[in-house]
Parts: C-alpha cells; structure tokens; sequence
C-alpha cells in the first residue's frame, strides 16, 4: 500500500502533536490574571495553579495584569504563542462584558481563544460601608432616591461583574448612583471600607474576610437562592428588587490554535483537580461553585453570557466607548 506524501505528513504531524501532549509541561506554565493581586479570580487562579504544579512538576506561574475590564490581560494572551504555556484565567467581564462595553476590542472573546474549562461560579455580595445609615436593601434604596446621586459603588473595573450589577441594581431600583472603577477588586474594598465609595458588589470569596472582620455590612447576596455559606443575608429579590439575579464565573482559556492534544490534556487535568473532593469541599467553604466543564460546554457557556449581559448593558443605556 503507497501513502501520498499528504498521507504521510498528516500521519507524522498527528504522531507529533500526540508525543508533545504527553511530554507536556516541560517548563513553566503562566496563567495571566484579568486583575490585581488580592481579588477573587487572582485567588482562583493560585488555587488552581497551585494543584497543576502539584500534579505536573512544573511550576505554574500566576502573573496579574489588571485593568480595563480584564482587556490588557486577554490581549496578551490572545497574541501569546499556542503552545500551551500561557493561559488566562478570564471572567464574566473579560468574556462576555467587554464585547457590549468597548467599540474597539483588543482580542475576539471568540475567536481568539480555546475555552479549555469553566472553573467555577460564584454569586456576589451588596456591601455596604459602616457609616451608611441603611441596614437594608430598602433602607439603601430609600437614601438613594432621598440622595439622587450622591451615593456611589466601587468595582473592579470597568465591565466587570461588579460594575454590570450595579448598573442592574440602579435599573430595577430606579436610583441614580456614581460608578466607581478600581484596578481591582482588592482596592475597591478597602475604599468601601475606609468610606470613600459607599458600596460595592463582590464576590463571596472576597467579602468573607471583610464581613468576618465585621469591616463593612452585608445586605444581600445577588443569587436567587441563599447561600449556605451566609444563610443570613436574603437574596436581592428577597429583598425586595424584584428580577435581580447576577453573578460571576471564572475559567481558563488558552489561545487559539493551541493543538488539540494539548487542549485535551488540559480540559482532562483541570476537571480532574475542580472535581477533587478536597477542591470541593474546599471551595464550597469560601462561596464558590466548582465547576470544571468540558471545552464545548464552556465555549456554549460564553456565547450564552455574551447574549445576557449585552441586554444588560443596552437596558442600563451604556453606551460603548
């Protein structure tokens, strides 16, 4: 039997690609976070590096790049060679906000990336500074109409969960507030607590410490059900803004065209260690949902994400910029 030379060059690039999977990481992996160092997602992605080096070997290295909604940290990856060792950690805003927020983006959500797994999901807390005479949410949104525009909501940038879900808090609330946009999620806390912004929605993760060491009030989580972790705090609808429902996700994705064997033993790893029941257990103890998709589920998950929040953002009437 004679193989054309097509044939043959497929058949080697197949043996290729499937030797380099299984040698793979012979260095340092770098996993680019879309924010500062102390937020939820910088968290996640230690979390999760950490457990890689563990079963690789190999060093996973974290390297943060906030700012512009996650936009510069997605441009690097988006033009980092597919090989597989550079990886970003994205979120909801990175992937699914920026596209309706920004005329000119850096990077295709889409089509510069291969969804490799959805990590994990996690609601947000509306905290508020100690020195808000409201202890809840009805309270805050009669002050809020008592002081149109006075009060104002730290974020974690630009298009991130936290800014879309204040935007989704003055639209059912009918209230006018001041968004303030932050390099991170870290530093808009720590002006909620010193009081220079009057509030913030953050992830669950992030707010534990501060509502532990009593630093700001919770009013309500932004998830249709309680969570066990604060069974205390209603939900926003319990609260009384009828229809709200948001929240935060996080997974990781390398470039496009990085080989498929690759992209493979990816997935397989990172549903391996989010599936672990000391990942679990671990994770349901500080508010998040591990996850841990397949790249199909995750990539239908982005689409769907980018359809929601584009509604969101046109009924907040923000105009792309």
């Amino acid at each position: 039997m004679r193989f054309t030379r097509t044939a043959i060059a497929v058949t080697a690039l197949a043996i290729s690609c499937n030797a380099t999977a299984q040698t793979y990481p012979t260095k340092p992996v770098r996993i680019v976070v879309v924010s500062s160092a102390g937020g939820s997602v910088d968290t996640m992605a230690r979390t999760v590096g950490a457990e890689l080096t563990e079963r690789w070997g190999q060093q996973v290295v974290i390297d943060n790049r906030g700012g512009a909604g996650g936009a510069i940290a997605a441009e690097i990856v988006a033009k980092a060679p597919p090989d597989g060792y550079t990886l970003i950690m994205g979120t909801v805003a990175s992937f699914a906000i920026n596209v309706s927020l920004r005329k000119k983006l850096p990077y295709d959500p889409v089509k510069d990336f291969e969804p490799i797994s959805l990590v994990a999901t996690q609601s947000l807390i509306l905290l508020v500074n100690k020195s808000i005479p409201a202890k809840s949410v009805k309270e805050l949104i009669a002050l809020a109409k008592k002081q149109s525009g006075k009060l104002s909501f730290a974020s974690a940038g630009n298009g991130t969960g936290g800014h879309l879900s204040g935007e989704l808090f003055k639209d059912l609330a009918d209230i006018e507030m001041l968004h303030v946009p932050y390099k991170g999620v870290a530093a808009a806390l720590l002006d909620v607590v010193s009081g220079q912004v009057s509030m913030t929605f953050a992830s669950v993760l992030s707010s534990l410490p501060q509502i532990k060491a009593d630093r700001v009030v919770p009013l309500a989580i932004t998830s249709t059900q309680r969570s066990p972790v604060v069974p205390q705090l209603p939900t926003m609808i319990e609260a009384g803004v009828k229809g709200y429902e948001s929240g935060t996700w996080y997974g990781l994705l390398a470039p496009a065209r990085t080989p498929r064997a690759i992209m493979t033993k990816l997935n397989s790893e990172v549903v391996t260690v989010m599936k672990s029941p000391a990942m679990i257990d671990r994770l349901s103890k500080e508010g998040a949902n591990p996850v841990g998709s397949s790249s199909a589920e995750f990539a239908r998950h982005i689409q769907s994400e980018i359809a929601k929040w584009r509604k969101v953002v046109k009924a907040a009437g923000i105009e792309p910029s």
